[in-house]
């Protein structure tokens, strides 16, 4: 049928063959839309056979309709035959994978990790085959495929460009876009011309009478399959087929119609057979057998299934019954009395005892009625599926128990459980309903306590009004009556975001702070330490730094809490803090595939080495962080993420790319009023201002994080634009509005014992000071230990030797302009070296440009990969760290050495200064 069911589709062979012809050299992604029967299939044919003839390795799926809840029934399909190759993956990889086939017990992990795990595990065991040949994954019927398998798919779409990897989809027209995978190219199927459809009759239908031959090209609308098998419908007679097949009935029931017609003539035991294979959600042959004996209560054999076999309904082998068109399934189904389909469902039930899931699925299709017994075991599904990784699996089995339901307390634990699982998959758009739903049915007190902290994280994230703080206090205090300690600590901590993203004023603050400080939770619980830092980041800043600096020193902390406390250094403004943590997040977090977190505490990361100017830390993580959070819909860290890299760009002197950082990181921002981010933005716009010399426009930008006035004002992070706002002051009134600024902070930010703040003060208490005091400030600044903050103390030695020269002391200017020349230099920022080198050639010394350093020439990933192939290690095991394929990391490199005039990896350590 695939030859002659491909007349006037040769654009569309161009297309494919254009794929699989291009393997070798580069990998794509092609998904093929059309209706039934337009020939998706027969086009999927002809790629995978003309695959295996160019000695590609091709592997296979087809989505099945039945296991479209079953989560990666679809995967197994498609990777069974490499399952003696999943060993050689890392350990966790080939357990999550295993785990997800049934094969192992999948270990208890966040279905976020487990997803992103599976979806690495199916790219390296790929990547494996196609380092041998290339490879072509055809799927079938992408519209039945499983939502988890969809989604690892998506996953090697987006990767497969630098990959001998061909990615070939088919799905129905009409299909919602693919979310995975949006950008895909796509081949749409249309209906055939007039001219395709005549040749095509003629190669299958020569002789059909002429009224037939008119009612078919009528009723097909250049649909081959329909122009292929109506004429074995209809017969000879145009009047007897239009009887069979009215005109009004749409397509797909014209399809259905003409495979149903074999069925008419088929024995009674071969229709139950036909029937339990079309319910089932495998087709394992001795199940299927098995459930067609149970609801016919007669022994059916393989025998049962050869008339099928005969009229091309059917394969069979000794394993398994597969349709030979998905339209024969529906035609099955569609043909069955609905009282048939239910008794087919608890036939497979009954079969099906060991396994639960399966068996929980059958049961839950065989009744009419509510069932809580049978919800139940949907709950025990869900969980399962969740811990598997599948949370779209999950969530329709929670939707079904919900709709199982007989208890009203059932009821609301599944809506309630459905609401966070939509929300965590980021489909808000369906939660509000489902909360209401359950408020409809009476909510008990912790019930409630979890519907207010969704709607919490429904709403924008610069609400912090009274009401709302006084809602997530109340609430975490009836929820921790009601015995959820945890629960009324995530209520506060929430609270405790919100009062720091913009202050909504002490007593509020001081209120979420005696609400967590009264839970009977260990002092050192880092939702404890968070809620602290969110809502006292000044007051309790002492007890939180003593918290963090104890959690340092004791160690032993995994991914999640160390990304927590890395959180709460961040707003207590302690970036000498927050590397030690966000390093062991991110390493610990990259490892286990927690992306979400990942993308966080890179931005962290990423921030906090802007302070130390470490560009091999710090410019690689906000590179990797924008790339996650893009990917994964995250616009707080993507904002971040673009911050981080304009503060580094305004550091190295590249003005363009630091401009169009932030613009990007600005009209992202905006899209929410939310003064944290604006309050980093303008900071940021001022370290641009002064790396370009622009210190009026310098001090506008970081002014507006003290006008109380202004939507970015932030009183937590004026001891971070401290900084920018002194340097930035020249003229008398923003000398006089700088020194205000200051004092103000000085009454409650002097005492601090957080390092960071404590420099920054020094700092500023230097650079504004009136002549009469400033030898002292300055000489006050430089004893505090800036060990951790070069930058800062470079400046300083900078401000102090224009100082001096100013005053006419030459020869004492000199030392400290020489001292900040060569930190600049070392450092790699460009404009402040520059300045310290045009300030040193006014004391009347000359001073040397050095070029641009080997570093500079590579992108921020590309320097990621240098340092790590520097370190000495392989391609595979940089992908594994990077998430990206050993292949993909070549390519890099091939760039790289160019670039840097070198020829072999042996060179990268001396070019880059590895020791």
């Amino acid at each position: 049928m695939s030859g002659t069911t491909l007349f006037g589709r040769d654009e569309e062979l161009a297309a494919v063959g254009r794929l699989v012809d291009g393997l070798p050299e580069r990998g794509g992604a092609l998904l093929v839309q059309g209706a039934p029967g337009s020939g998706k299939s027969s086009l999927l044919d002809h790629a995978a056979a003309r695959a295996r003839g160019s000695g590609r390795t091709v592997l296979r799926a087809s989505g099945v309709q039945a296991e479209t809840h079953l989560p990666f029934a679809g995967l197994h399909q498609l990777t069974h035959t490499l399952t003696d190759r999943v060993q050689s993956l890392p350990p966790a990889q080939a357990k999550a994978l295993l785990g997800a086939f049934g094969m192992v017990e999948p270990s208890p992990s966040a279905s976020a990790l487990r997803s992103f795990t599976i979806a690495l595990a199916v790219l390296g065991l790929l990547g494996e085959v196609a380092a041998e040949a290339p490879v072509l994954l055809v799927v079938d019927d992408a519209q039945w495929v499983d939502t988890p398998t969809l989604d690892v798919l998506g996953f090697i779409a987006r990767r497969v460009g630098a990959e001998p990897l061909g990615l070939l989809l088919a799905v129905r027209e009409g299909r919602t876009e693919w979310s995975g995978a949006p950008d895909i190219h796509k081949l749409h199927l249309k209906p055939l011309a007039r001219a395709s459809a005549d040749a095509l009759l003629d190669a299958r239908h020569l002789a059909l009478a002429p009224g037939t031959r008119r009612l078919v090209a009528e009723l097909s609308a250049g649909n081959p399959l329909a122009l292929t098998e109506l004429p074995l419908t209809l017969g000879a007679d145009a009047t007897h087929a239009e009887s069979v097949v009215p005109p009004a009935l749409p397509l797909t029931a014209r399809l259905q119609r003409a495979f149903s017609s074999p069925l008419a003539g088929l024995p009674a035991d071969t229709h139950h057979a036909l029937l339990v294979a079309a319910t089932a959600d495998d087709g394992a042959l001795t199940e299927v057998l098995t459930a067609a004996s149970t609801l016919t209560g007669t022994e059916l054999s393989v025998r049962s299934l050869e008339p099928a076999m005969a009229t091309g309904l059917v394969r069979v082998d000794g394993f398994r019954i597969d349709f030979t068109h998905p339209l024969v399934r529906s035609a099955v189904l569609a043909s069955a009395p609905l009282a048939d389909r239910l008794a087919a469902h608890g036939a497979l039930a009954r079969t099906l005892q060991g396994q639960p899931d399966r068996q929980a699925w059958h049961r839950a299709m065989a009744g009419g009625r509510p069932d809580e017994a049978v919800a139940r075991q949907l709950d025990r599904t869900a969980l399962g599926a969740r811990e598997r990784g599948a949370a779209a699996a999950a969530l329709t089995a929670l939707e079904r128990a919900t709709a199982l339901s007989e208890d009203p307390a059932g009821s609301r634990a599944r809506l309630l459980a459905t609401a966070e699982l939509r929300f965590e998959l980021g489909q808000t758009d369906r939660v509000s309903a489902l909360v209401q739903q359950a408020e409809s049915l009476g909510l008990d007190v912790l019930e409630r306590a979890r519907v207010v902290l969704l709607r919490d994280g429904l709403e924008p994230e610069s609400d912090t009004s009274i009401s709302r703080l006084n809602l997530l206090i109340d609430t975490a205090e009836q929820a921790a009556g009601a015995g959820d300690l945890e629960l009324a600590l995530r209520l506060l901590r929430a609270a405790a975001r919100r009062c720091w993203w913009a202050d909504p004023g002490r007593e509020l603050r001081e209120r979420v702070v005696t609400a967590a400080e009264r839970l009977p939770v260990p002092e050192l619980h880092p939702d404890l330490v968070c809620a602290l830092a969110g809502g006292a980041p000044v007051e309790a800043s002492a007890t939180v730094l003593d918290r963090l600096r104890r959690l340092e020193r004791e160690g032993g902390y995994d991914a999640l809490t160390a990304a927590a406390l890395g959180n709460a250094a961040i707003m207590l403004n302690a970036y000498d803090q927050v590397s030690g943590f966000a390093r062991h997040a991110v390493e610990g977090l990259r490892r286990q595939g927690r992306l979400g977190l990942l993308a966080q505490s890179l931005v962290f990361l990423a921030l906090a080495t802007v302070h130390t100017v470490d560009w091999e830390t710090g410019l690689p993580a906000a590179a990797e962080a924008a790339r996650l959070a893009e990917e994964n819909a995250q616009p707080r860290w993507l904002t971040g993420a673009r911050v981080a890299k304009a503060q580094f760009a305004a550091l190295r002197g590249d003005l363009d790319t630091a401009l169009v950082a932030i613009g990007e990181a600005e009209g992202q921002g905006l899209t929410v009023v939310d003064p944290s981010k604006l309050a980093y933005i303008q900071i940021t716009r001022g370290l641009i201002g002064l790396a370009a010399g622009h210190h009026a426009e310098a001090f506008s930008c970081v002014w507006r994080v003290f006008d109380p006035a202004d939507p970015s004002y932030h009183p937590f992070m004026q001891t971070v634009a401290i900084t920018e706002l002194a340097e930035a002051a020249t003229g008398d009134d923003q000398r006089a509005m700088a020194k205000s600024a200051l004092r103000q902070l000085l009454t409650y930010a002097k005492a601090s014992e957080v390092q960071m703040i404590r420099v920054n003060l020094g700092f500023a208490q230097a650079l504004l000071a009136d002549d009469e005091h400033a030898e002292e400030r300055f000489r006050a600044a430089f004893d505090l230990d800036m060990s951790r903050a070069p930058f800062v103390r470079a400046r300083l030695m900078l401000a102090y030797g224009t100082w001096l020269r100013r005053r006419r002391r030459v020869m004492e200017a000199r030392t400290p302009l020489r001292i900040a020349r060569d930190s600049f230099a070392a450092l790699g920022v460009e404009p402040w070296r520059e300045r310290a080198s045009q300030e040193l050639r006014s004391a009347g010394e000359s001073s040397r440009s050095p070029s641009r350093t080997d570093r500079g020439l590579l992108t921020p990933q590309e320097a990621q990969i240098a340092q790590l192939a520097a370190r000495g290690l392989s391609n595979k095991e940089i992908g594994r760290r990077l998430h990206l394929s050993p292949r993909t990391i070549g390519a890099h490199l091939y760039r790289i050495f160019p670039k840097l005039g070198i020829t072999s990896r042996s060179q990268l350590s001396d070019k880059l200064g590895i020791d």
